[in-house]
């Protein structure tokens, strides 16, 4: 059965056993009414890294719904690079299932996971965005983690994309590959790079996916657009997944999503040892609940397909 939405995805994950996560820099009012709200639901056994005294202290605002805040493990870290140190640390040794971002910058946080819990070919991030004007989720990467991919690293994105949509059960995931324009243009490179990969996936390089481009967003997502533009295309209006240029384009359309069109948007890191929830501080509650549970999720099928 396709995951067809976000509460399908919140659905899922709570039949699961929680996961053991390893918040770091937990010290702030909003990551830890996160961690407590993903607790609450089920899906998480938080484990708090960072400032002990400031964590304890906002725990005790914490509203409860059953579950005992006194009983979550906080580990103590004098500053954000030692907390993600110990994060990592925990992942490692396997003590940890899952790391989350709190108030940390994302560059100090995936800093140590850069060096330590990659295991893909690549890291990179995917949002999965919900709207109540598309007809299914929609997979936007990578606008977190890569800024200027080149070609080899963009098929690499796509690939962890693509594992990504095969473990929420969508078989053959429609790509496409976005530009500012649907004709190859010399002088803009993402366009040469969309058909590359749109080749590329013709000739078993990148599997799993039936790939297109270049494609403009509109006609990506449209296929009126496409067919008043004369666009042939058996990914227009039905894309799954959209790869973006560059981190700047990427971030500005996922957030666009969120703000102006209501998307609930989900994300997650790939290519690392564990699931890594990468979060705003900005976010909204429901944007970081779903992240959780998607990576519940994500956990629950990578295990049952590693080999014993």
């Amino acid at each position: 059965m396709t995951l067809a939405s976000l509460e399908a995805v919140l659905d899922l994950a709570a039949s699961l056993p929680r996961l053991r996560a390893a918040v770091v820099d937990a010290g702030e009012e909003c990551v830890l009414r996160a961690a407590c709200e993903a607790h609450d639901h089920g899906f998480i056994e938080p484990i708090l890294i960072g400032d002990k005294g400031r964590i304890g202290q906002l725990l005790e605002t914490m509203p409860s719904d059953g579950g005992d805040r006194h009983v979550f493990r906080i580990i103590p870290a004098s500053n954000s690079e030692e907390a993600a140190e110990k994060g990592v640390e925990m992942a490692i040794a396997g003590d940890a299932q899952i790391v989350i971002k709190g108030h940390i910058h994302s560059d100090v946080f995936l800093h140590s996971i850069l060096a330590k819990l990659r295991i893909g070919r690549r890291l990179s991030h995917v949002f999965i965005a919900e709207l109540k004007t598309y007809e299914k989720l929609l997979f936007i990467t990578d606008a977190a983690v890569n800024i200027s991919p080149d070609l080899r690293d963009k098929a690499a994105i796509l690939q962890n994309a693509i594992d990504l949509a095969h473990l929420l059960d969508i078989t053959e995931p429609q790509v496409a590959c976005i530009s500012a324009v649907e004709v190859i243009n010399p002088a803009i490179p993402s366009t040469i790079d969309a058909a590359c990969l749109a080749k590329m996936a013709d000739r078993g390089q990148i599997i799993g996916a039936r790939v297109d481009g270049p494609l403009a967003f509109d006609n990506a997502i449209s296929a009126e657009s496409a067919r008043v533009k004369g666009i042939r295309s058996s990914v227009s209006g039905h894309a799954d997944i959209l790869l973006v240029p560059d981190l700047v384009s990427g971030n500005i359309l996922a957030k666009d999503l969120e703000y102006l069109a209501g998307a609930t948007l989900a994300g997650l890191v790939l290519g690392a040892r564990v699931p890594i929830i990468l979060t705003s501080r900005s976010d909204p509650p429901r944007a970081r609940l779903v992240s959780a549970a998607l990576a519940v999720v994500m956990n629950d099928r990578l295990s049952k397909r590693t080999p014993a």
